[in-house]
């Protein structure tokens, strides 16, 4: 029943204006009044900032943040409602406004993609994009940290990687699949014409990828299934440096690798690792609350089938 009919009061509906929500997602998004007037996609002061988040909250009644550190400010309960409603909407309007002004389909679309799929599958995907709709640009960079994390932030459109897990809230098309090789200098005795002899590598140093990577616990793993323990390792960040210290012949490793294919060079050799067989998918990702977006359309369009 309607509050007036009652007779009761309703409560005023609060004016907010948009300049104020933008000062405030910023700091939301970024933890401080500073970071946020960085951040800002037009020139604007810190105390500039700080008057917009004071006003809104004067306006809503409430308190928006808390300050949790000397510059860190984190959302309250209120605060987090409201940035959860207004993300989306602040983090797709640079998309759409550049898809306005050039037409359907102008405007740069962000992706990240690790080094190997980075010079591997995704030129031959932009070519297929560009041949489709040769007014989209787009802006790749390799991987630096989560990919998920990347696109809950909103600081990339779309992200192509394995994912060892695949979250509720983001949607995926297979585009390839990764397969483990075993790469050696080309003039080593362990190269056989079909396979390369493991027991052959025990006194070559084993070329690892980096602590912490997840592609490391996955060579470790395929080392134990055939009982092998390296007496001496190499470490590298990327399959790139991987490959680099094999073509030097400082060592050998277990990569893996597009499905089908093999790195290239004149001074190393790879094989297929037959066992374990084993196959890791490689996805496109990308957020399923973002809002309609033709370039990520016509990128999906043209990925690899």
């Amino acid at each position: 029943m309607n509050a007036a009919v009652d007779g009761a009061t309703p409560l005023p509906r609060p004016q907010v204006q948009l300049h104020r929500l933008e000062g405030f997602f910023w700091v939301a998004r970024t933890g401080g009044y500073a970071r946020a007037a960085r951040a800002f996609p037009y020139p604007i002061t810190q105390p500039a900032v700080h008057a917009q988040v004071k006003k809104l909250e004067e306006e809503l009644g409430t308190t928006l943040f808390e300050r949790v550190a000397k510059d860190r400010m984190t959302p309250t309960a209120a605060g987090q409602r409201l940035y959860d409603f207004v993300r989306p909407f602040f983090e797709s309007l640079p998309t759409v406004l550049r898809s306005v002004q050039g037409g359907e389909y102008g405007g740069e679309l962000r992706v990240t993609a690790p080094s190997l799929l980075v010079r591997h599958l995704i030129p031959g995907w932009i070519r297929e994009l560009h041949t489709a709709h040769p007014e989209v640009a787009v802006h790749l960079e390799e991987t630096g940290e989560d990919a998920i994390a990347l696109l809950r932030r909103g600081a990339v459109d779309l992200a192509i990687d394995h994912l060892y897990e695949v979250p509720d809230d983001v949607a995926t098309m297979e585009v390839a699949a990764l397969r483990p090789i075993v790469a050696v200098p080309r003039a080593h005795r362990a190269l056989e014409d079909d396979h390369v002899d493991l027991a052959a590598l025990e006194d070559t140093p084993f070329v690892a990828y980096a602590q912490g990577l997840r592609a490391r616990e996955l060579q470790f793993a395929a080392l134990a299934q055939h009982d092998l323990a390296p007496r001496s390792m190499l470490s590298g960040g990327s399959a790139e440096t991987i490959l680099g210290f094999i073509s030097g012949g400082l060592g050998w490793s277990i990569l893996p690798w597009i499905d089908g294919e093999g790195p290239d060079g004149a001074e190393l050799a790879w094989r297929p690792l037959s066992e374990p067989d084993v196959r890791f998918p490689v996805f496109a990702a990308w957020r399923k609350d973002t809002p309609e977006n033709p370039l990520l359309d016509a990128m999906l369009e043209a990925a690899p089938r």
